[in-house]
């Protein structure tokens, strides 16, 4: 017994000095650095959705992948993954309960479709939110299903009704329609007509794979947001434009990348790795969301979402924290696997921000899947966050560096399939 302990020990030292020996020759700085700058140069004009910029980044990093040598999502034949959105410009409603007239400040219409016309015998199921409910909960589950809803809110809420107009600034593309009427009458017969002018926009994550070799239908997931906030003339720096996003979040994006080329050298993953670089999560999170929806989050093990990994934490170097670190036992596993490196993840030392809900880990969180973001980023003095001075001069790249060496490391033991992370508690979110 004493001589197998002795091989066993044995055999996970090598073990890790193979990743670590790895992750040495692979994660290097100046490959960090090339790939940072790339991202976060001004001929990407910020990277803002819907401008030639962001298309410019999402095929640089198509580019990568395809030279790192992953998979395309599905086989699909693309690292693209291609959504649309729509923004309804609102034109007039006209709402009768039982003949009698609805004020339209009291109807709120969520459709893609230019002219809608609906009454009772349109097949809408009716949702009433009486004045005691959860209306946020309510919101969230008919915004998300796939019926067509007719939503009758008790007048009580008539100082929050106004607030869903502005969720419908952009909507996932869909047949689905939800009205809502800020009412306390539950009609027999009802007819709403709405005119909507539609415009369409379109939108790309950027996804690579690589296939476990024994749980190809374990997922463990590595991503980061590749957008940022574009030209802003209207709040310059020393005449600069441009806000280049170097640490919000082309450091979490460049990580992604260095993650792929790391495993794919590996190439001893039982699990299968999908690396998403998301977009549209500085306006709403759109990327991550769409992403998200494509999977049985049963079969997602873990997820690590990399936000602003450029400066160092307020512990200093060689350093990190882990949002939500409470909730799930993954924080752990990855501290337990960085034995003896001297780095150190922390619980989030900013529990007020909510960040664990408020970054493109949600999703997937909320559903119950390990999903987690990793993050350096002092959320109460970070200078540049935000602004055109978030270039890369302000970047520890050699700390950087270090960090993505720590996830990789660190992750071992999830991608190889010998280590599962506790799922989240999600009794009680709605």
């Amino acid at each position: 017994m004493k001589e197998f302990s002795l091989m066993l020990l044995s055999s996970l030292a090598a073990t890790f000095s193979f990743a670590q020996t790895s992750a040495d020759k692979v994660i290097q700085v100046k490959e960090v650095e090339r790939i940072e700058r790339t991202l976060s140069a001004d001929d990407m004009e910020g990277r803002r959705v819907f401008t030639p910029g962001i298309e410019k980044a999402a095929a640089f990093i198509a580019s990568e992948f395809k030279q790192t040598g992953l998979q395309t999502l599905n086989n699909g034949g693309t690292y693209l993954q291609s959504f649309s959105m729509v923004r309804p410009k609102f034109l007039g409603v006209n709402c009768s309960f039982d003949g009698a007239t609805i004020d339209s400040r009291n109807v709120i219409v969520f459709t893609c479709q230019p002219e809608l016309t609906i009454n009772e015998h349109s097949g809408y199921e009716t949702v009433t939110v009486a004045a005691n409910d959860n209306i946020r909960g309510v919101v969230g589950k008919v915004l998300n299903g796939n019926k067509n809803y007719l939503v009758l809110v008790d007048t009580s809420f008539g100082h929050l009704f106004g607030n869903l107009t502005r969720m419908k600034s952009a909507l996932f593309k869909t047949d689905k329609n939800v009205v809502f009427v800020l009412t306390t009458q539950k009609p027999t017969a009802y007819t709403i007509t709405a005119k909507h002018e539609i415009t369409e926009m379109k939108l790309a994550n950027v996804v690579g794979v690589l296939t476990g070799k024994s749980k190809p239908n374990e997922y463990v997931i590595f991503s980061g947001h590749y957008d940022h906030l574009g030209i802003n003339t209207r709040n310059m720096i020393n005449n600069d434009s441009i806000y280049n996003g170097a640490n919000d979040d082309a450091a979490g994006t460049t990580a992604v990348m260095m993650l792929a080329k790391y495993f794919k050298a590996l190439n001893n993953n039982e699990r299968t790795l999908i690396f998403a670089a998301f977009t549209a999560e500085e306006t709403g999170g759109f990327g991550a969301t769409y992403f998200s929806k494509q999977f049985n989050p049963d079969e997602v093990k873990a997820m690590f979402n990399i936000e602003m990994i450029g400066t160092e934490s307020k512990w200093g170097r060689n350093s990190a924290y882990i949002t939500g670190y409470e909730k799930t036992d993954m924080g752990k596993i990855l501290q337990g696997n960085l034995e003896g490196t001297g780095f150190n993840f922390y619980p989030d030392p900013y529990p007020d921000q909510q960040l664990f809900y408020r970054s493109d880990n949600a999703t997937l969180a909320r559903l119950g899947v390990p999903a987690h973001t990793i993050s350096t980023s002092k959320m109460d003095s970070e200078p540049n966050y935000h602004k055109a001075s978030d270039e890369i001069g302000t970047l520890d790249l050699d700390n950087m560096t270090m960090i993505i060496k720590a996830i990789a490391l660190s992750s071992r033991g999830i991608v190889n399939g010998k280590e599962t992370p506790s799922r989240v508690d999600t009794a009680g979110l709605k």
